[in-house]
């Protein structure tokens, strides 16, 4: 029987791709795109029964395959993630529950991936009655209902409109049940999502840093409104003092969205109120320029931020600009960097020339940034040290820390650095 519908099938295959859409009128056409958008359903239908069954009777071990979806993407030669995505839907559609979907799909009703979405939806549905409310019909009874109205709702929407449905599915076919059930998932969804937020950055060593993050949706869409907020041509409008209602438009910028919301966030960062941040390893998160008047003044010499980072005169002149210049100039009238005996604790000012002189940890062959070490005095402030600059030195937690243990010696070393050893 198998033989003779494979036979038939690829006969009138074979006619069909025989039929050459050039000849054919603009109704013609149509016709033969929508059967063959048909067929490919239908027959993706017949895929997923039959991988189901090669599933469930375990097909692959006779090849010493891990899993269906190794030994399928073998014979098939489709990609391993392709595979298996279409082996994890076509084991769901076994499921007696999903029957109607697996059915709608070799009918030619619903296309894969809408099926795929359907699937998922119902799956998404508490199968625990415990989990649901009090007054909840059993979860086999929703589990149905919300298959029906997807079928239904997939001959109007296609699978990215039908995903959005799914998500609320049980405010349609359990309004009372739905709420809570919403609630609950969207605390599990933002609990994951609090475990996912990362930030990385990369520095190319040309110029630029590539960063990748992760953050929680509800902050993403903060952050896209404030970095639109930005690029909006409105945002650079030059108002006229003496007519404060009257605003000269600007200019429409040429450049495409990503490159204007990347530069809003360079603004963004730039502009940030220092005051607002907390406080790293003493002081407010504030990159420090170290520069000579000359260039300040124009010259062509480089700049040197204090994390180590070199940037051109231009770029140190337009940050003199946009924010208050925290001067590091030997001999000139700056803040006092010596206080002698009249505080324990490091001020700002003498952190941040440390952080100039030392670019972050003391120890030898420690790394950390300034932002991450602690003010020490060499001189110990308990046996009557004084507080400043001369005796006093970053050293990171760790350090800080064996700087003080009794089962360490230290080592002053030339240029400034520190090297511990253990006492045997």
């Amino acid at each position: 029987m198998l033989a003779e519908a494979i036979s038939r099938v690829t006969h009138a295959l074979d006619e069909l791709v025989a039929v050459s859409p050039t000849s054919l009128s603009d109704e013609d056409v149509v016709r033969l795109v929508d059967i063959a958008t048909t067929l490919v359903d239908r027959a993706s239908g017949v895929v997923a029964a039959a991988l189901g069954e090669a599933d469930h009777r375990r097909l692959g071990d006779a090849i010493g395959a891990r899993h269906t979806a190794q030994w399928w993407a073998r014979r098939s030669r489709l990609t391993r993630p392709e595979a298996h995505r279409l082996t994890r839907l076509a084991r769901r559609l076994t499921d007696s529950l999903h029957a109607p979907v697996q059915a709608a799909l070799a009918g030619g009703e619903v296309h894969l991936d809408q099926a795929g979405v359907i699937v998922a939806a119902v799956d998404s549905i508490p199968t625990n009655p415990a989990d649901l409310p009090a007054n909840a019909e059993p979860p086999a009874v929703l589990k149905a209902r919300a298959i029906e109205h997807l079928l239904i709702a997939a001959k109007d929407h296609d699978a990215v409109a039908l995903k959005i449905l799914g998500r609320r599915i049980l405010d349609i076919v359990a309004p009372a049940v739905g709420e809570a059930a919403e609630a609950k998932a969207l605390a599990d969804e933002e609990a994951a999502a609090a475990r996912k937020v990362t930030l990385t950055l990369r520095d190319n060593h040309d110029g630029t840093t590539t960063g990748r993050f992760t953050i929680p949706t509800a902050a993403a869409e903060a952050m896209r409104k404030q970095l639109l907020a930005i690029t909006n041509p409105r945002h650079q409008a030059v108002t006229d003092p003496d007519s404060a209602p009257v605003a000269t438009p600007a200019p429409e910028d040429p450049r495409p969205l990503y490159a204007r919301l990347g530069w809003a966030l360079v603004e963004w960062i730039e502009g940030y109120p220092c005051d607002l941040l907390p406080a790293a390893g003493g002081t407010t998160a504030t990159v420090v320029v170290t520069m000579g008047l000359d260039t300040l003044l124009g010259g062509l010499a480089a700049a040197s931020l204090d994390t180590g980072t070199r940037i051109s005169p231009g770029h140190a002149r337009r940050l003199a600009c946009e924010a208050g210049i925290i001067p590091a100039v030997l001999g000139g009238p700056c803040e006092v960097l010596d206080l002698g005996r009249t505080r324990r604790f490091h001020t700002k000012a003498q952190r941040l020339a440390m952080a100039l002189r030392d670019n972050g940890c003391t120890a030898e062959g420690c790394d950390l940034p300034p932002a991450a070490c602690h003010a020490h005095h060499d001189h110990p402030w308990s046996e009557g040290g004084p507080t400043n600059t001369t005796t006093g030195r970053l050293l990171c937690h760790r350090h800080h820390r064996l700087i003080h243990d009794p089962h360490y010696d230290t080592t002053h070393l030339p240029g400034g650095k520190v090297a511990f050893h253990r006492r045997t």
